[in-house]
């Protein structure tokens, strides 16, 4: 997250002693003032009246550092003018009061008092859920130019490697769940299950003073290209360690992997790696069920997939079912909160639900071309923690249109809430403004989605099975465990011995051992609206 002191760049990074400050999850700052403005230029008033709001409009573009030159994402000059650090927080202030969906929850401080991200991160509801998990666990910024490349191409500074932390305090464990194609990590052969030992010098497994962690960091989330570390790396078997130099590049995520088709004695299986959410998984999806047509049933592995574009989601629920059961159907409705029953007070116009779209929207393929279809009755869904918001809407939308959904994996991060993307001065904030219901209004899953037989979950149950993630095999792997145990309770209906519920407070509750939180950016966990 961007900010003056404890600069975040969203992604999952190792505390002071070890811990793991999850991205979007435990984003945490340190509340300290930010000291106040000795005038302001822009044209609203900065006076502060607890519990009255100008409109944010009269704030929007009164930037402390007012940008020059022409927005790329309109052609036309930014619209920013002098103004300060106040007047950026008065506009979060009367925008977070007006839009975001719990805003009787906010407290109301004096703009004046906080820097400004320290200012926003205040603004979001402090409740709880009913298994004790924060309500609102998604609250971040991106600078705005960040942004924009992010959610476009998926271009992201880094290695390409995947990281999932299995253990976040000494003793720790980092593995690789999987690789970007054609990035420096694929060409350092770092194949999933490999564990760092070390980087730069410093011990992973132990190191626990301020200085040793923040090397770790700077190695494993090189904020830019070009940043060249060094790291002792244990491959999956192996018996010794081996030393692996990587030049962090800007790596152009490939959200859509492994398509296969899987022969059983019961029919063919199709198999879809599906990673991210973004504009352009479009046309590899619709090239993925293109290739899996006839397949008597398909398993979707979103273990990895934090969400994106709704409108992705939901071109993926229609490819599943088809259109029998999807006809005349609501695949999410949006709820705004209650100053806004019937219109979109972000986009404008009348509520209207997301159908289960039957054409592509044209994020990346061609637009209003008709999509393949598989015409399934179930799905066998791969899930983790990991798996969240749009990867939900996937499930709660096909259960919507009594499409059945199979959960194997461990518990979804609970994510029925998303927003619009709203840049202001050069940042862009992310506050939850909506829920989505499917067509049968149900949404509220705000611990997530749980295999039946997961031990003491919060989630609501689905059936399935809990199977912890195994990174002895590849993904796509017919023998990879929760692969394996799809493809089994295909066959019987039963299940492996259940995961066992994880101890570690970092991980999120109800998710097996060996389920670690991906370090992954924030946007990757959220739902996405196009205006």
């Amino acid at each position: 997250m961007r900010g003056a002191a404890g600069r975040y760049h969203g992604r999952m990074k190792l505390g002071n002693l070890g811990r793991v400050a999850a991205a979007a999850l435990l984003a945490v700052f340190s509340g300290c003032a930010g000291g106040t403005d000795s005038e302001d230029e822009g044209g609203g008033s900065t006076s502060w009246t607890a519990g009255t709001f100008q409109p944010a409009s009269t704030f929007a573009g009164q930037c402390a550092t007012p940008r020059t030159g022409t927005d790329p994402t309109t052609g036309r000059p930014y619209p920013d003018r002098p103004g300060s650090r106040t007047t950026e927080n008065n506009w979060l202030r009367s925008w977070s009061h007006d839009l975001y969906l719990w805003y009787r929850e906010l407290p109301d401080r004096d703009p004046a008092s906080l820097a400004t991200p320290e200012y926003f991160n205040i603004l979001k509801t402090t409740a709880t859920t009913p298994s004790g998990n924060p309500k609102d666990k998604f609250h971040f910024t991106y600078t705005t130019t960040e942004w924009i490349a992010l959610s476009q191409s998926g271009i992201e500074a880094g290695y390409g490697a995947n990281w999932v932390v299995l253990a976040s305090r000494p003793p720790r464990r980092v593995v690789v769940a999987f690789n970007e194609p054609g990035s420096p990590a694929a060409a350092a052969n770092l194949q999933r299950g490999a564990q760092v030992l070390a980087v730069d010098g410093v011990d992973m497994v132990n190191a626990s003073d301020t200085n040793s962690v923040n090397i770790l960091n700077a190695g494993l989330y090189p904020s830019a290209a070009g940043a060249s570390h060094t790291f002792s790396i244990l491959d999956q078997g192996a018996s010794s360690a081996r030393t692996v130099t990587m030049v962090s590049a800007n790596v152009t995520s490939t959200p859509v992997q492994n398509v296969s088709r899987l022969n059983t004695r019961s029919g063919v299986v199709g198999y879809i790696l599906f990673n991210d959410h973004i504009a352009t998984s479009e046309q590899l999806l619709i090239n993925a069920f293109s290739e899996l047509q006839g397949v008597a049933d398909l398993v979707l592995d979103v273990r990895y997939n934090g969400g994106g574009y709704l409108d992705i989601a939901s071109e993926v629920a229609y490819m599943i079912a088809g259109a029998a059961p999807t006809a005349g159907k609501a695949f999410e409705r949006t709820v705004f909160n209650d100053k806004y029953p019937n219109t979109d007070p972000v986009a404008g116009g009348p509520l209207t639900p997301v159908p289960f779209h039957t054409v592509s929207q044209g994020f990346s393929g061609a637009r209003n071309q008709p999509l393949p279809t598989l015409g399934l009755g179930r799905v066998f869904v791969i899930t983790s923690p990991n798996s969240c918001s749009a990867s939900e809407s996937i499930m709660n939308g096909l259960r919507g249109a009594s499409v059945q959904v199979i959960q194997i994996g461990t518990t979804t991060c609970g994510k029925p809430y998303g927003f619009y993307p709203q840049d202001n001065c050069g940042t862009t904030y992310f506050t939850i403004e909506f829920q989505g219901v499917n067509a049968q209004n149900f949404g509220d899953y705000p611990d997530g989605f749980s295999p039946a037989n997961t031990a003491s979950s919060p989630g609501v149950s689905l059936p399935g099975c809990s199977v912890g993630d195994d990174f002895t095999r590849a993904l796509g792997d017919p023998s990879e465990a929760r692969l394996a145990a799809a493809l089994g309770y295909r066959e019987n209906q039963s299940c492996p011995a259940a995961a066992a519920a994880s101890e570690d407070p970092d991980l999120v509750k109800g998710a097996a051992r060996s389920d670690g939180l991906m370090a992954k950016a924030p946007w990757r966990e959220i739902r996405l609206y196009r205006r």
